[in-house]
């Protein structure tokens, strides 16, 4: 039984890994491919090292709270093993819930430009590229995201 228990919570880890997406400035969406995007110029003002919260979905809960319930069943018999399932698999779903949000946390950059027209701007994005102060860069729009590129 306790082989069966590693098991199910490498299976959550892997499965809570899975459904991470990506806020890279390098990544893009599907149907992002051959949509008209808009280019404005500008110069790195400022660089800052922010987070980006993990994933919240139910994904972390139900896996949680699968392995809790196992887990918590396998205690006891009878009755106890019931009462065991239940509270095992309430702590497993607040458990795998809270280990799927750090597990899916990530670095970023909070990266102000001074567009070449004067206006500032600031955009968030994973730390996946190396921006310094008054670096030339190109901010491209698409209605809904916005990056920043070399």
């Amino acid at each position: 039984m306790k082989y069966f228990n590693l098991l199910w919570i490498l299976l959550v880890t892997l499965l809570v890994a899975a459904c991470a997406s990506s806020n890279s400035g390098s990544v893009y969406k599907r149907e992002d491919a051959r949509r008209v995007q808009t280019v404005r110029t500008g110069v790195v003002e400022s660089v800052r090292q922010v987070k980006l919260e993990g994933t919240k979905s139910p994904v972390g809960t139900v896996a949680g709270g699968v392995v809790g319930g196992v887990a918590g069943g396998s205690i006891g018999s009878g009755r106890g093993s019931a009462i065991g399932a239940v509270i095992g698999a309430v702590a497993g779903g607040l458990a795998g819930s809270a280990v799927e949000e750090v597990a899916t946390r990530k670095d970023a950059l909070e990266i102000t430009v001074k567009l070449d027209g004067g206006a500032l701007i600031a955009i968030v994005q994973e730390a996946d590229e190396a921006f310094n102060i008054g670096d030339q860069v190109r901010i491209i729009e698409n209605g809904s995201t916005s990056r920043v590129s070399h």
